[in-house]
């Protein structure tokens, strides 16, 4: 597991080595023709501007030629925009900032030119309202908390602590410092033996009755920042990876990614006896993968990674980007993504919204009309059942309502 922080941490990077300035590419992928919406379009040439080459599209249906990028006007590449934008909206001074960007691109941005893109795009980036009063709060470097996880795939696990701290500060969110606490922790008593070889969440297949689950199709402030940030990426394979950086480096309420997750038998008994929810779902252990927990004959954690997490409205939301959203249904992986959130910090299903999204469409519901349906006894969650990551065993420690001078020692010394 590696650990960084700040804006700077990159992916891949050794430590002490240097690499040649990254020339940003420019998508070859779109959706339609700007102009007619068709999709019956071939290439047709390249135009090159003063800092890249752009491909050219012809629409056989309307006769016109395009490029896919949406943001005009710029001689600078979107990408470079984008990168300027997140290391400003970081804590970094304009001079810093034009200075990474040089490092990274091998291109001079002139600093006021830097702040005629802040200002161009302040109505997407709203984190800029926020961000002096984050930088009193934590230094550019120690704003954005960065740790690599080596599970099956590596993610980046990262974790906003200024903005968060500034949206707990809302009376709104002043329940949701659980959420604060079991993030600092994942960096330090995440058990990542259980997400090597365990199941996956989105691979898991629970049939959960969604006969009373009300499926809300919406516009939500997270399309407008996909149809930006994708324009700029030219590998679909980071899709994910981009728009989540930008998301949580530039908005107000984006508050981790890749949030690791877990959910194991007991949580599933304890939900089904104590709770009342219905989750057809059983845990075994997979043929031929010691993957069972020292000392334990039970089956593995059901394991996952929570794309966006983010804190607004007074609920958590819990986002998964999907590049075709009107063609998928997440309803399962997300409400198992709740349902062990809820587990590992304590609060509430009630107080969680989960939602998939593309560019253009927001689909959102509550993961408890999945697991409850109306007229079946409710109870509410006992605080004694907290459970957090902590070492290897059959059962987390559980910790006492009002214990909190005990989190601190249960979690350890490692504790950001």
């Amino acid at each position: 597991m590696e650990q960084g922080t700040g804006p700077a941490a990159g992916r891949g990077t050794k430590p002490g080595a240097t690499s040649a300035p990254e020339r940003p590419e420019v998508p070859s992928s779109f959706s339609s023709c700007p102009y007619c919406q068709s999709r019956d379009v071939v290439k047709r040439g390249r135009r090159k501007t003063k800092y890249e080459v752009r491909q050219l599209f012809l629409c056989t249906h309307c006769g016109k030629t395009f490029t896919p990028q949406k943001v005009k006007g710029h001689s600078f590449p979107l990408k470079v925009i984008l990168d300027g934008l997140s290391f400003y909206n970081t804590g970094l001074t304009l001079e810093e900032s034009c200075a990474l960007l040089k490092e990274r691109f091998g291109l001079v941005v002139a600093p006021s030119t830097l702040a005629d893109w802040v200002k161009e795009f302040a109505p997407l980036c709203r984190y800029a309202r926020m961000r002096e009063f984050g930088l009193k709060l934590f230094s550019p470097s120690q704003a954005i908390q960065s740790v690599r996880l080596y599970h099956r795939q590596v993610f980046d696990f990262r974790y906003h602590r200024a903005k968060l701290a500034l949206i707990l500060q809302d009376f709104r969110h002043k329940d949701f410092e659980p959420l604060r606490e079991f993030l600092d922790a994942v960096a330090v008593e995440c058990p990542h033996q259980w997400f090597t070889e365990g199941p996956r969440a989105s691979e898991a297949k629970p049939t959960f009755d969604l006969a009373q689950v009300l499926i809300r199709e919406k516009s939500n402030f997270a399309n407008r920042l996909a149809d930006l940030v994708l324009q700029a990426v030219p590998d679909n394979k980071l899709r994910h990876e981009t728009l989540q950086r930008f998301m949580l480096a530039n908005d107000s309420v984006t508050v981790a990614c890749e949030v690791p997750v877990y959910l194991d038998a007991m949580d599933l008994e304890h939900m089904r006896e104590e709770l009342g929810f219905q989750i057809p779902l059983e845990l075994t252990t997979p043929a031929g993968i010691g993957a069972r927990r020292p000392g334990s004959t039970s089956a593995p954690p059901l394991t996952g990674h929570v794309d966006l997490v983010q804190l607004r409205n007074g609920a958590v939301h819990l986002l998964d980007y999907k590049p075709r959203a009107d063609k998928e249904r997440p309803v399962a992986q997300l409400t198992l993504y709740a349902l062990a959130l809820s587990r590992l910090t304590g609060l509430r299903l009630f107080h969680m919204k989960c939602a998939w999204f593309d560019e253009q469409r927001y689909f959102e519901f509550f993961p408890l009309h999945v697991v409850l349906k109306k007229g079946r006894r409710r109870v509410t969650d006992d605080p004694a059942q907290l459970k957090w990551f902590g070492p290897a065993a059959d059962v987390a420690p559980p910790l006492r309502a009002g214990a909190g001078a005990e989190i601190a020692d249960h979690m350890g010394s490692g504790q950001q």
